[in-house]
């Protein structure tokens, strides 16, 4: 049918599927289909038409529908293989569906889609048609430029999915090498709208084209966007493949009062997340031992490890040492002023899906990745992300008595009508507490406490928050809390057994929900103790006199402040550019800040990192909470309750 069609607009050269190079010199394009689920030929199609100089459009059946396209050109990224990409990681269960081809790949190159009926190869043939003269033409885009096609067979229904080229693809992807060079950081001036803004543009009025740019079933970066209720506050979850085949999901959340904000939020932390799972701008290079590097390198026992006990024969991280060799990454040192060197494996938290047998020397998360609409304002935002883990943990781990923060002293008045409504539909107590550590960062600790009841109820829920305005912070760490805490009474009711015996025995504590599954258990609420005994008391205002912002309208003074900050009390600031060919597109950029000294965020209390880090058992005393500084002996041994 496509042949028939085609003959009317155009002259037709017959190329072999087995040799397609030859007559592809006297074509200007070249169409490879197939009434199967047959791509056997497209690599070779590829690479002829590469050499020849011409685009190909291919076109099969897959189940119950046909794919045309993507149109394929030579040297232009966006490719027949990136589509195939995009597509095995957007669709659900991509695992089971590979097993399934694995059984039965014979049968479903060889044997046309039962579904195609005459009036479904017309219509496939029509669109092909105009593809054709479209690309040849050249007047309009085709529909398949950096997009497939797909016609519905049992109803003849056609939609459009684009996708994004894939800088990984083995046939047209191409990543510039990882250098020194490329990692220096030159600040330059940020305008903002505002002196109180933290983010120079405002992306709700892009959320429509994010979405179409970012989320498709079928080919997007993102799978989809599901809304939902919790608590009163609005809830977003974006689900994204990722590489390294079988079912890697990585889940990302948007929580506030407004559905599209939420929605949008989602899908903004996807794409942060998307930066850190392995290196997708730039080509890693170097692959050294710590002394072959040293001059050039943080040092990774600076970043807090395990102490030597811990390594055992189940236990996943390897012991850090001279003649450990690894892959390393560039990144900028604010204290340096110059590029330095970080494991690959501690900037790149999902690198062991790429790299499975790349030894890792330390359980890493997503603390300190964020997403701006500038590298200056992505740097900001991760420093912050840092400071709140940072703070969190040091009030845990030492046991501080910090003071409870008044919310009726808000100026923002969402705040106490917030926390009056999350009460109001779970009868929960929400208390505050002022965790400010000493680069007097605002962060926030807040915790939810049920009212003991009768038979099995959750008793907390905490979560964090840090924002150079205090209050932001509060609301920020306010619309993380309420979704917890609204399913958390169902979950711990069906695991209050697990629970317990976490309770009992903390190796038991594996993987993130575990954190908060073990502290809504009444046995453990004894352990907030040390929060409640505070006596100290402080206003939100309080709080931002301690030390103001500087209320300027250019983001970079901002961040040259923050920074100086960390700077000023000995620590370093590193930042490792994850930005990638996906986050330009929408005109974003992706870091991993990096602060050595501070305490990282773990999760399965095996993995905690208190090692190797003098700044836990000093800042206690510095800060007056202690007459001495912490010993070791007096660190909190049990997990943290983060969620």
């Amino acid at each position: 049918m496509i042949r028939r069609l085609l003959a009317d607009n155009a002259e037709l050269v017959p190329v072999a599927v087995e040799d397609p190079a030859d007559g592809l010199d006297r074509c200007r394009g070249l169409v490879l289909a197939s009434d199967a689920w047959d791509t056997r030929a497209h690599t070779g199609a590829q690479t002829a038409c590469a050499v020849a100089g011409i685009p190909w459009l291919p076109v099969f059946t897959r189940l119950g529908h046909a794919v045309i396209g993507p149109v394929t050109r030579p040297g232009v990224a966006g490719c027949a293989s990136c589509a195939g990409l995009r597509s095995n990681r957007a669709r659900q269960r991509g695992a089971e569906l590979d097993a399934v081809w694995g059984r039965n790949a014979d049968a479903f190159v060889s044997r046309p889609s039962s579904w195609l009926t005459a009036l479904g190869c017309h219509a496939v043939a029509a669109l092909v048609v105009e593809e054709v003269r479209r690309l040849v033409d050249g007047s309009v885009p085709p529909r398949t430029d950096n997009a497939v096609l797909h016609v519905h067979l049992a109803d003849i229904t056609v939609t459009t999915h684009k996708f994004l080229p894939d800088p990984l693809c083995p046939a047209c992807g191409s990543l510039p090498d990882d250098t020194a060079e490329r990692a220096e950081i030159t600040l330059s001036p940020r305008p903002k709208p505002a002196p109180d803004a933290y983010r120079l543009r405002s992306v709700a009025a892009e959320r429509d084209e994010l979405i179409r740019t970012y989320v498709d079933a079928e080919t997007g970066l993102i799978r989809t966007v599901d809304m939902g209720d919790e608590a009163g506050v609005a809830i977003a979850v974006a689900p994204m493949g990722l590489r390294g085949g079988g079912n890697g999901v990585e889940w990302s959340w948007g929580r506030s009062d407004s559905y599209q904000t939420s929605e949008l939020t989602a899908v903004l932390e996807s794409l942060e997340r998307w930066g850190g799972m392995q290196p997708g701008g730039k080509r890693t290079t170097v692959r050294a031992r710590y002394p072959q590097v040293r001059e050039d390198a943080v040092d990774p026992r600076s970043l807090g490890l395990y102490p030597p006990e811990r390594y055992g024969p189940s236990f996943p991280f390897v012991r850090f040492g001279d003649d450990l060799e690894l892959d390393w990454v560039w990144g900028y040192s604010f204290a340096r002023r110059r590029p330095v060197l970080v494991p690959e494996s501690y900037a790149y938290y999902g690198i062991h899906r790429a790299k499975p047998h790349e030894p890792r020397i330390a359980f890493e998360t997503s603390n300190g990745c964020a997403l701006g609409g500038c590298l200056e304002e992505a740097i900001l935002h991760g420093i912050l992300e840092v400071a709140e883990r940072d703070a969190f943990l040091m009030t845990w781990y030492a046991r501080l008595a910090v003071p409870r923060i008044d919310l009726d002293s808000a100026r923002d008045r969402r705040i106490p009508l917030l926390r009056q409504r999350i009460e109001d539909e779970t009868g929960w107590r929400i208390l505050a507490f002022d965790t400010t550590v000493e680069q007097r960062i605002p962060c926030v600790w807040l915790l939810a406490v049920n009212s003991p009841g009768g038979g099995d109820v959750a008793r907390t829920v905490s979560t964090g928050g840090s924002h150079l305005d205090p209050e932001h912070a509060l609301r920020n760490a306010l619309f993380e809390l309420g979704p917890v805490m609204s399913g958390l009474n169902q979950t711990y009711l069906d695991n209050a057994d697990r629970a317990r015996r976490m309770a009992e025995d903390s190796s038991l504590v594996h993987r993130m929900a575990d954190h908060s599954l073990l502290y809504a258990s009444p046995a453990v609420f004894d352990r907030f103790e040390f929060l409640f005994a505070s006596r100290g008391r402080r206003t939100l205002a309080e709080m931002a006199s301690a030390r103001p912002p500087a209320y300027n309208f250019d983001l970079t003074s901002d961040l040259i402040g923050l920074v100086g900050r960390y700077l000023d009390t000995g620590l370093d600031v590193v930042v490792v550019d994850q930005t990638t060919p996906e986050h330009r597109v929408g005109g974003f950029s992706c870091v991993k800040v990096i602060i050595p000294g501070t305490l990282p965020m773990t999760f399965g209390h095996e993995f905690r990192r208190v090692h190797g880090l003098p700044r836990l058992h000093r800042i206690p005393h510095a800060l007056g909470y202690r007459d001495t500084p912490l010993p070791p002996g007096e660190v909190n041994p049990h997990p943290h309750p983060f969620p």
